[in-house]
Order: structure tokens, then sequence, then C-alpha cells
């Protein structure tokens, strides 16, 4: 990290160290133009001057854009957050983390996300996460895989893994860069995995056809990916579109490919009005004939307020569960 110049000596006669634009930007993923525009709309950050007029951030201006950075990748708005103090982001920081505490620590029986291994089994995936090893991480992945299967794999493995890894984001305990590596990783094994699925499967693919996205602005695909494994196990035919389509795009291609079911996944992030308005504008654009599936911890927030006709997966296995009940009730089973 460049430290753009000293100020003016602290209590301890050290010069604190201040960063110039382009190092924040580097170091917390806010682009400079941003920064800018913060400062005049929400009276933050507040950056100091040098001799030319540039700006300047001290460390704790720092420390906080990078919680502001966090929390807007877990879902928060600026307006929400980039005003606030040091002691207000860190509690917004502490309750996200309480929250995926709680989701790692659920059973199948409260409704939550099934039952992993505890938080010390954990500990050596998280370490070579944290020391950058993500070759051993994905062949770790990988033998998982051949030995527990690939639908334990996703429940017992995978889905804690996840929770954890966000808990530590949150925490600032690793970077970006690394959650980053951790998810390529988790990806790449389970693709892989589906891939041989597939090709162990030599009557191809079963219906119901099944069209995988989620919806604008949801950026996490994990979920999505984990269904997809139970899909691809019950033999099913499916479209992956990937992140961020369009409510209307969904509509069109549900209808040109003529898919029986559409599945979104919504992260734990996504607002209460942002999953209701989304599932109730497709469920009104789709046929009546396709069935909307929808998981993901924002997704069983509050199913109550969601329109009839939306089936709420509760975790990824419950895609098999909703496969075999479509095939049954066409007489496919």
């Amino acid at each position: 990290m460049d430290v753009a110049s000293p100020s003016p000596s602290s209590s301890t006669g050290a010069p604190a160290a201040l960063w110039a634009i382009a190092d924040v930007e580097r170091e917390t993923g806010i682009g400079k133009d941003t920064l800018r525009v913060w400062e005049r709309r929400y009276g933050f950050p507040v950056p100091r001057r040098d001799e030319r007029g540039d700006r300047l951030y001290d460390a704790d201006q720092l420390g906080r854009l990078r919680l502001i950075r966090r929390l807007l990748d877990a879902g928060h708005r600026p307006g929400r957050v980039v005003g606030l103090p040091r002691e207000a982001l860190e509690a917004l920081a502490a309750s996200a983390v309480v929250r995926g505490s709680v989701l790692l620590k659920r059973s199948p029986d409260d409704g939550g996300a099934p039952s992993g291994p505890a938080v010390d089994e954990l500990a050596p995936w998280m370490a070579w996460l944290r020391h950058d090893q993500t070759l051993r991480l994905r062949e770790a992945l990988r033998e998982s895989v051949r030995t527990r299967g690939l639908a334990q794999t996703v429940e017992a493995v995978v889905a804690p893994l996840c929770v954890a890894v966000g808990h530590a984001w949150l925490r600032g305990e690793i970077g970006v860069y690394q959650e980053h590596l951790f998810t390529e990783a988790v990806q790449a094994t389970l693709r892989e995995a589906i891939a041989r699925t597939d090709e162990a499967n030599p009557a191809g693919p079963r219906p119901p056809r099944v069209l995988l996205t989620t919806a604008p602005g949801e950026q996490h695909q994990l979920g999505l990916l984990m269904a997809e494994c139970f899909l691809a196990l019950e033999g099913c035919d499916r479209l992956p579109l990937g992140a961020c389509t369009p409510v209307a795009e969904i509509i069109d291609a549900s209808a040109r490919t003529g898919a029986d079911v559409v599945a979104l996944s919504y992260s734990d992030y996504a607002s209460r009005r942002e999953v209701i308005d989304t599932v109730a504008q497709l469920r009104e654009g789709l046929a009546a004939t396709v069935e909307l599936w929808i998981g993901g911890a924002g997704a069983v927030r509050d199913p109550r307020r969601l329109p009839p006709g939306v089936v709420v997966l509760r975790r990824a296995a419950d895609a098999a569960a909703q496969v075999r009940l479509w095939r049954q009730r066409r007489g496919l089973a």
C-alpha cells in the first residue's frame, strides 16, 4: 500500500499515514468518482488536502470505507450506510455475522439450512482460504464429492462453508479476492460434478425443463448452482441463464424455450420488497402452466406475502423433492 504523505505527528510523535484517492480506490474497490459524489451527497468521506489540493484520507476513514464496501456488497444501499459513524457500521456488520451464525446452526427440523460440520470442523477449510491455498480447497471439495457424493457435499460441506465464508468476509478476516477465490473453487467443483452426473445418465435429460437464474440486482449464484446439483441428480433438463436476468427476459426465455419451471435464488441480502415485487411480476407474466420455484435465505424470509402459485424451496435439496412431485402429478414418475 502506498502511503501518500505523512500527516502532522500523532500523540506518539510518529506521523499518521494518509492515503491518496487512488490508494483508497485500490484498497476498497470504491471508485474515485463515487468517493467524490459521496462527499457532496452524504458528507463522508471528509479528506484532507495536500499542498496541491489533492485528497488525502486517514486510517479511520479508510477503515470506515472498507466497512461500507462490505455492507454495500452485502446488499445495503449507500444512502443508508455511507454517512454512519464507525460504531454503527460495525454494528450492522456484526448483525449480519450473527444472522449468518444462526443460519449455520439451523437444522432441517426448524426450517433452516441443513446441519453440517460444526464450526471447528470448518476450521481447516477456512485456514486454506485465509492462506490462499485455493488448490488445496478445490482438492478437498473434489474428494468430498468422491467420498460423500454430490448431494451430501452440497448439504454438509458447501452450504455451511458459504455461511462461514460470508461471516469471515463481513468481519474483515478475509479479503474480497479470497471470497472470490472460494466462489470460483466451489463453482468449478460443482460444475465438474454436474457434468459427470449428466454423462452418467445414458437416457439423457427428462422433464421438467427448468430455467435457472437470479432477478436483477441479485449477484449471488451459489445457491442456484447448489439447487442445480439436485436437478442434475434427478436427470432434469436445465437451462441456466446466469445472474441478474431482467424480469421481461426471464418471461420471454421461458416462453421461447418451453420451460416447465422457472427457478430463482435470493440471497439473504435481497430486500423483502425486491423479492415480493419481482416474484409478483414473474408470476403474473409467466404462463399459468409454468411453475415458479424460489429459494435461498431471501426467499424464505416472508413467504406469506408471496403471491399464490409460488413454490418456496427452503433448502437446495427441496428442488429434488419438487421434481418428483412435478413428475408424479403428470404420471411421469
